[in-house]
């Protein structure tokens, strides 16, 4: 299975889930052509309801044990129903990267 398909599988798993997008974002890095090493993860659930930055992100990094040893890079944009209406369904965009950018 691909890791991407991991990573979606195990969140949707684990976590009730109001909205996600898992975007794999490696192309935009200097890896080989069809690598899964860079991932943007969008969550939002009111499982984060109550919860610090910090324990959202230690809460999907529980949930993501097994996959993590798999990628480089996983940036995590974490938000409770209420936050995501209050930023009007909105994340923030990725940065270029500094180390091995390919233009993107």
């Amino acid at each position: 299975m691909k890791v991407q398909a991991q990573i979606d599988q195990r969140i949707k798993e684990q976590v009730d889930t109001y909205h996600m997008t898992l975007e794999n974002e490696s192309h935009m890095h200097n890896v080989p052509e069809g690598s899964e090493s860079h991932f943007k993860l969008v969550l939002v659930s009111d499982d984060f309801d109550g919860k610090r930055l910090v324990q959202r992100h230690q809460l999907v990094y529980g949930i993501l044990e097994n996959e993590m040893n798999k990628i480089h890079a996983l940036a995590m944009h974490l938000y409770s129903i209420k936050e995501w209406n209050e930023r009007n369904s909105l994340s923030p965009l990725s940065p270029k990267c500094h180390g091995g950018d390919k233009g993107v």
